[in-house]
């Protein structure tokens, strides 16, 4: 699937700073040491597409989500305030009850003319529906929520958000974007309230690092990736669909005892080696794969019901050139696999103290491919009275993971109606091509099948 060619312009009113609707608490309030980690010192950015419903006519969403957005930060108060930077690189939230920022557009587009397709990231024209920055550049001193609500032809409407990352991880994302959808339909409070309580994952008074975190070094043969070098203009974006067909195939190209992993584990081993075959890296060289553990649920991680920080860890698998790509598939899942298993209570722990004893560094990214699975977030799921979404989710794809910025596997059916999931995929224009012969290679059902039950397994 190529991207969208849909193109249209917006008509942005003036911004305006949207305060909490009831005085809130001036205080200081610290992030944990795993939100103000460096690697989350950005903005993240999603995008919910609703059609018109008949019902809600004469309201207008813009009003609609704005007063329960006043509402909203009522509970998420910090939101309504602004980071400042203290002794070490310390984070901390000043509850100043600015407000966030809420642009109301309109667009002369219709939910229908971007058709099935083109209803996933990168979204058509997502730097039009999303609110423009304020401030410095950076992440201090200025907002850390900004929202855009446009107005469609049709009737529908198109909510665009940039958020800190620094203050929320994509569930608790969700957790606020679903209080504030329960206001919007009237609710007089939101069903979940939100919880603070940051200092459950910071490091310890003592900090002690008891495990080893090769995210946050420099891979071996250094942290310079030729991929950096290459002209934005020769860099091409093309998202891969991987369906019940895709999946099974992938399941008979791996040994008996791995065929249970999951869609991701299986989708992310695939396009890790493909994607390190097509770059033409050295055989040497380090390769890796990085992706996020999700902390909530833990047992000796004790976060509570409406916690909304980054509640997560990196985890990094990493090979040779040689070996990851002379070997079958079954060899990178593997490795997946191993990775994910490291992620104990302790190792959140360990993370914790190792970024206050490491001044708060950004992890590797040098020939590392960086994904997040979002399938199971929920984000079409997102309603402010006009029914759930018919898209929700990233506003960009892969093209930011060069810089150290996730690729999103998402969920998707395409225009046959396949439910699967979606991996966009940015390379240079040479190396393309070459991904798409060896993701060919694994997603065809082989000829027969290489690890039937009388192979040994390894």
């Amino acid at each position: 699937m190529e991207s969208s060619t849909i193109t249209f312009k917006v008509q942005r009113s003036e911004p305006e700073l949207v305060a909490p609707a009831k005085p809130t608490p001036y205080e200081l309030k610290p992030l944990s040491d795993i939100d103000d980690q460096e690697g989350m010192r950005f903005y993240s950015s999603g995008i919910h597409v609703y059609r018109n419903e008949p019902s809600k006519d004469g309201q207008d969403p813009a009003r609609v989500i704005k007063d329960a957005l006043a509402e909203a930060l009522v509970y998420y108060y910090p939101l309504a305030g602004r980071l400042r930077e203290e002794a070490d690189r310390k984070l901390v939230v000043e509850c100043t009850g600015e407000g966030v920022v809420f642009v109301e557009a309109e667009a002369d587009v219709s939910v229908e003319d971007f058709g099935a397709d083109a209803l996933r990231p990168p979204f058509p024209c997502h730097e039009e529906l999303l609110c423009e920055f304020q401030g410095n550049g950076g992440v201090t001193d200025c907002p850390l929520l900004y929202i855009q609500v446009t107005r469609l032809r049709c009737g529908g409407f198109i909510f665009g958000i940039r958020i800190n990352h620094t203050i929320a991880d994509a569930p608790g994302v969700m957790q606020f974007l679903k209080a504030l959808g329960e206001l919007a339909r009237g609710a007089a409070a939101p069903s979940v309230l939100p919880v603070w309580e940051r200092d459950l994952l910071n490091a310890r008074h003592q900090p002690h690092v008891t495990q080893f975190h090769p995210e946050y070094e420099v891979a071996l043969g250094g942290d310079i990736d030729k991929l950096w070098t290459v002209p934005p203009q020769d860099m091409v974006l093309r998202p891969f669909f991987f369906g019940q067909k895709e999946i099974s195939a992938l399941r008979k190209n791996v040994p008996p005892h791995l065929r249970m992993s999951s869609r991701f584990e299986l989708v992310t081993a695939s396009v890790w080696r493909s994607r390190t075959a097509a770059l033409g890296y050295a055989a040497d060289d380090e390769v890796r794969v990085q992706f996020i553990v999700n902390a909530r649920g833990k047992r000796q991680v004790p976060l509570p019901v409406g916690f909304y920080g980054n509640a997560f860890a990196f985890t990094v698998a990493a090979a040779t050139v040689d070996n990851l790509c002379s070997r079958p598939l079954g060899y990178a899942l593997e490795m997946i696999k191993k990775a994910k298993a490291r992620i104990t209570d302790e190792y959140m722990q360990s993370v914790a103290d190792y970024l206050v004893l490491n001044g708060r560094r950004h992890f590797g990214v040098a020939r590392t491919y960086i994904v997040s699975d979002v399938t199971r977030a929920g984000f079409e799921d997102v309603d402010f009275g006009w029914g759930e979404g018919v898209y929700g989710g990233p506003a960009k794809g892969g093209e930011g993971a060069i810089l150290g910025v996730a690729n999103y596997i998402t969920r998707f059916k395409n225009g046959k109606g396949e439910e699967g999931i979606l991996v966009p995929v940015c390379l240079p224009s040479y190396a393309m091509e070459k991904f798409q012969l060896e993701m060919e290679g694994l997603t065809q059902d082989p000829i027969f099948d290489p690890y039937g039950s009388n192979s040994t397994q390894f």
